[in-house]
């Protein structure tokens, strides 16, 4: 990508985040996102087709900054690995953009793309690490179940007020996925 696409990229992504954290995207014209930006409205129309594409990308961009899992998740143990712990202080971190990206006035398209991003990642964990992988239980289900629990768990820790911290968070998860004593898929190490 020529440098100065990336940088406005760059400059609409890092605007339209900050925006997010404030109030819900429906608020947000184009032109708020563009002024805190920078760039002009048809350098916005250039890169993306609109606001929630912009977010979409932006969270990506975001998750992707953090790093993709590169080796399997070990599930055995006494507490959430630290790849688990990593994806819980991403949500922390970024909570008041998750809340209003992923909250009741959020975004579907938005919401639909963050937890595809986690199924993706789940899978990945899964086919890394052939140990934990069940012969009865197809990989596609086996990580659409893993990820869909932990976006249940997410929705629901994002929603107490005081947010509760991220260690906590990914205890809940570690142990709903670890329920019961059976070996649990891996999380999402890909990215926090």
């Amino acid at each position: 990508m020529d440098p100065r696409a990336a940088h406005t990229r760059r400059l609409l992504e890092d605007a339209v985040l900050a925006l997010a954290a404030e109030r819900p995207l429906d608020e947000i014209p184009v032109t708020d996102i563009v002024a805190r930006a920078g760039v002009n409205r048809s350098s916005f129309y250039q890169h993306y087709a609109d606001r929630e594409e912009l977010l979409a990308q932006a969270l990506e961009s975001l998750e992707d900054a953090a790093a993709r899992i590169s080796a399997p998740v070990a599930v055995l143990g006494d507490g959430p690995p630290p790849e688990l712990l990593r994806f819980a202080a991403h949500f922390a971190e970024h909570a008041a953009l998750y809340r209003q990206a992923l909250g009741p006035h959020g975004s579907a398209r938005v919401a639909a793309r963050v937890r595809a991003r986690t199924l993706e990642l789940v899978r990945e964990g899964i086919a890394l690490d052939s140990q934990v992988q069940d012969p009865a239980l197809p990989l596609g289900i086996a990580a659409a179940g893993t990820a869909g629990a932990l976006h249940g768990i997410i929705d629901a820790w994002l929603a107490i007020d005081p947010l509760p911290d991220a260690a906590v968070a990914a205890e809940w998860m570690w142990r709903t996925l670890t329920a019961g004593g059976r070996a649990a898929r891996p999380g999402p190490g890909a990215r926090p």
